[in-house]
């Protein structure tokens, strides 16, 4: 009866949707994870969308949104399945009659329409670009199955509907909906008609009817002056299970009841133009606001913002009310697929009210409501349970327990939950009314557990009753947004959004450890992006760190701190251009010590720990946007100490790193986790898990670790240069490598002298001195902060080990040097024209120009200064003049000799078109029509 892809092609997924059966996603066994990081569990979910209920009895099966993950939830069994295939928040989503056919959809640039099994997991159908613009904010699926109605999110909506078993990537018909009509977010089919279906706005609903003709619609107008009394803004929107009226439900709690003008058959005669719809009746039927309408059987159920549940005859007289205590706004209701039992006792935890003398008996349903709690409702009055308490705000704290299987987690609703992990159950629990949490850090025993606040206290708590160990701290001026213990737990320390770093000091009172406020210092003029504990070289005493976007690292000197007087021993500028983002003590893989930072030019440095002296720069990973956080993967493996991994999030993914990192873009991978932002990153004690939070999603995900996949796939991707030449234009075959080549044995030409007659010595290297002229012959056009760092990295890197210094560099050396160093992306027009917009000015024509004196001046005295002699020399080769070529050759030591030489070539007025191509001669991509 029901459709099963076959449609689609693919023999064996059709085959395995033919034979599947409820409830056998949790009897397959479980299959070997064959990515680097598998989604393992899932906390948390989207309480703005429905939670439904697949199975009952035995099982309570539930199916609900997280992210852009779909969880079928089998509460009793404690397991999940996850159905993967969104790259974007869902958006909506709706489930068929019989609970087989899942339909999800997202909002993302590339939204997606897919149906799934629910019995085998299989997508089984995958619409592409159905809307393309916005992506689609609501869906709905015919009672037969065969079609989806889905409304785009644009300001302009579009209406379509599909018949998903076919093949066809176009809708059936569809149609656009004015502006003036509300933003709709509801849509729904009529269970009798699956050519007939209505959607809603707060505002205006609308009827549509669909066939041969194309998609039609009717917008029946209704005000508080219809019948004379306030009518609400719109909810939901059914049609009636036994004539042709429609229902809406309204936040003044009424039921607005819609008649088809005409008499309403589902005939084809009626299909070619659609009826009209009229409000014939507005019912009062409570006083609280109506958010859920349903029809169910032969009931007309609501659902309001008390959590009461009430079931409706045809004639809207009240059969039943089912409420619990403390349940907030209702946002969905799930029935049972089981038939009710006999009537038995009077409700225990529920009121019941029937209106005949026949006692009224419901099925069983799933209650989900706005503040993110889900509810097991026995219409027979045995039980109100609850399934799933979650958290209804932003979730931007993790922390991983130093030495168990716990992972707490803390919202911006106050709830902090401690899980653990291993077996999939929540512990204990504790709610803050006062602020939400905002970070969170056990000390390096696992004794205490401290959490910073969005009103800026501090609370140390102990680890397992989540009791105050304390009073609470609140010196910080803004939200706490880092926490951290250094490594023997003598010390606390936080920063804020205020750009301050507060230290707290751990005393002993009456003989138990208690903490108290040392002191603070606003270190940074920018956000800070981490703070970090460290343990001194030549002693045990912890070290302090902070790191902030105004591209400082300062070093604290908590020996030297005192009460209210916090130290800054050093202060050193790590980043020239690049906004440094986190910070972590790399692994002793040498005999140097290192600090790894990450910037936003999808750069890795390590500095010395000591000197702070730049020391490598790396490529780091690149997957759409740079390292937010990154965490050294703890590990167990005891057999080879310099094995290393790095767990790090960029904007929406999560990822792994093989260390050293050297630049090969194979030692990395990463997977979309939260693609509306992740906030926060943790790893088990053991290395075999890594969390992620999602922050507005209010979800954590939990990710399995395979190491062995990551190694696969490092090993796949080749040896030695391997990886390098193919990050190169063209590869190890192309032209920009033969030119790279001929340009490093002119440089061998150059440091031997061009014009010598001695025997030339063939070699394989070229001086160090040489590495900045090969550079720009091939397009990179490094700073001379940068040439320095670079000269640095190659003479420095046998100096621990051999005392020597380094004077000449290979050509495979000098490949991943230009790799590692260069921009990811290349020059890029919008830089020029961004630096344009702040030092320049509107001319006539609403132009960015600088003015030509301007610019030599600018060039001269700010940033990285050029003498005259060397801007006058630069700006005689880029105009193709060459002093000494004939002529009067110009003074070049005299102020305005770089003026002189530019008066002809270069305009008055510079925009960021001319300063590119006529001074700087690089090509400028046509802009797009």
């Amino acid at each position: 009866q029901q459709r099963s892809g076959e449609d689609d092609g693919h023999d064996g997924s059709a085959s395995l949707v033919w034979a599947a059966t409820p409830g056998m996603l949790f009897q397959e066994d479980k299959q070997t994870k064959l990515h680097p990081l598998s989604l393992s569990w899932v906390l948390g979910y989207n309480s703005s969308l429905a939670v439904h209920s697949l199975m009952d009895r035995e099982d309570w099966v539930l199916l609900y949104v997280s992210s852009h993950t779909v969880v079928i939830h089998d509460i009793l069994g404690n397991r999940q399945y996850h159905l993967q295939g969104h790259t974007s928040v869902i958006s909506c989503l709706c489930v068929s009659e019989d609970r087989r056919w899942v339909a999800t959809a997202d909002r993302g640039p590339d939204a997606l329409i897919i149906v799934w099994d629910s019995f085998s997991g299989i997508p089984v159908r995958t619409i592409f670009e159905s809307h393309p613009e916005d992506g689609v904010s609501a869906i709905a699926i015919s009672q037969d199955a065969k079609y989806l109605a889905t409304i785009s999110a644009g300001t302009v909506q579009r209406v379509c509907v599909w018949k998903w078993t076919s093949p066809t990537e176009k809708p059936v018909c569809s149609t656009e909906l004015r502006p003036e009509f509300g933003y709709q977010d509801y849509v729904i089919f009529n269970p009798q008609n699956p050519y007939e279906f209505v959607s809603n706005s707060k505002t205006q609903v609308i009827f549509y009817l669909w066939g041969d003709a194309g998609l039609q619609y009717s917008t029946p107008l209704l005000s508080s002056q219809t019948f004379n009394s306030v009518v609400g803004r719109f909810s939901q929107s059914v049609f009636h299970f036994n004539n042709s009226q429609a229902l809406t439900g309204t936040s003044a709690g009424k039921l607005v009841v819609w008649d088809a003008v005409s008499p309403h058959t589902p005939s084809k005669e009626l299909r070619v133009k659609p009826h009209s719809m009229k409000a014939t009746k507005l019912v009062p039927m409570q006083k609280d606001s109506l958010t859920v309408l349903m029809v169910f059987e032969s009931c007309i159920v609501t659902g309001d913002v008390k959590g009461q549940v009430k079931f409706y005859d045809g004639e809207l007289q009240l059969l039943a009310c089912y409420s619990h205590s403390k349940v907030g706004p209702i946002q969905s209701i799930s029935f049972s697929k089981t038939p009710p039992e006999p009537p038995g006792a009077s409700s225990a935890c529920s009121t019941s009210c029937t209106a005949s003398s026949q006692p009224f008996v419901a099925r069983n349903f799933i209650l989900s409501t706005s503040d993110a709690t889900v509810l097991h409702v026995a219409t027979d009055g045995t039980y109100c349970e609850k399934v799933m308490e979650e958290a209804k705000k932003a979730v931007n704290a993790i922390a991983c327990h130093p030495r168990q299987a716990l992972v707490a987690v803390g919202s911006h609703c106050g709830l902090l939950k401690v899980w653990d992990y291993q077996q999939t159950t929540y512990l204990v629990s504790r709610i803050f009314i006062q602020a939400g949490i905002q970070c969170l850090c056990y000390d390096p025993e696992g004794y205490f557990l401290a959490a910073g606040f969005t009103d800026g206290s501090v609370y140390i708590l102990d680890a397992i009753s989540l009791q105050s160990i304390c009073k609470e701290f609140k010196f910080s001026h803004g939200p706490v947004t880092h926490i951290s213990f250094s490594h023997n737990s003598e010390y606390l320390a936080t920063a804020d959004e205020k750009y301050s770093v507060t230290v707290y000091k751990a005393v002993l009172q009456n003989g138990s450890r208690c903490w108290e406020h040392l002191a603070g210092l606003r270190s940074h003029y920018k956000p800070i992006r981490s703070i970090l504990f460290g343990v001194q070289l030549d002693s045990n005493k912890p070290r302090l760190l902070s790191l902030g976007e105004d591209r400082q690292l300062v070093e604290y000197d908590l020996n030297s701190s005192s009460k209210d007087h916090l130290v800054a021993l050093h202060r050193d500028r790590v980043e020239q251009v690049a906004v440094p983002l986190c910070l972590a003590w790399y692994p002793q893989l040498s005999t140097e010590s290192f600090i790894l930072t990450t910037n936003n030019c999808y750069k890795v440095k390590l500095y010395d720990t000591t000197t702070k002296m730049c020391r490598k720069t790396l490529l780091g990973p690149t997957y759409g946007s740079p390292l937010e956080k990154i965490q050294i993967l703890p590990t167990t493996n005891t057999t080879d100490a310099q094995k290393c991994y790095l767990a790090y999030i960029t904007k929406d993914k999560v990822g792994l790193q093989i260390l050293p990192v050297d630049g090969n873009p194979h030692k990395s991978s990463a997977f979309i986790c939260h693609p509306d932002g992740v906030s926060d990153l943790a790893s088990s004690y053991d290395g075999r898990y890594v969390f992620t939070a999602g922050g507005d999603d209010c979800t954590v995900m939990k990710w399995e670790v395979n190491l062995n996949a990551l190694d696969a796939a490092a090993s796949l991707g080749g040896e030695d240069l391997i990886p390098f030449y193919n990050l190169l234009d063209g590869g190890r075959e192309g032209q920009f490598f033969r030119e790279l080549e001929d340009y490093f044995y002119y440089a061998q030409l150059r440091s031997h002298g061009i014009d010598t007659l001695e025997t030339r010595q063939v070699s394989t290297h070229i001086p160090l001195e040489e590495i900045p002229s090969v550079m720009r012959a091939i397009g990179f056009y490094p700073s001379e902060e940068k040439i320095e760092e670079m000269i640095n990295e190659v003479k420095f890197s046998k100096n621990v080990d051999t005392g020597e210094q380094v004077t000449k560099i290979s050509l495979g050396d000098f490949i991943k040097l230009y790799i590692n160093h260069r921009p990811v992306f290349g020059l890029s027009m919008k830089k020029i024209q961004r630096a344009f917009q702040v030092l320049g000015y509107d001319n006539e024509n609403g132009d960015k120009v600088i003015d030509r004196g301007d610019l030599l001046l600018l060039l001269q005295c700010r940033g990285e200064r050029m003498t005259e002699d060397e801007l006058a020399q630069c700006l005689t080769t880029l105009m193709g003049r060459h002093p000494g070529g004939g002529g009067s050759e110009p003074d070049t030591c005299d102020p305005s000799g770089a003026a002189a030489l530019s008066e002809e070539e270069i305009p008055e007025e510079i925009t960021a078109e001319i300063f590119a191509a006529d001074i700087l001669g690089l090509p400028i991509a046509e802009p797009e029509k």
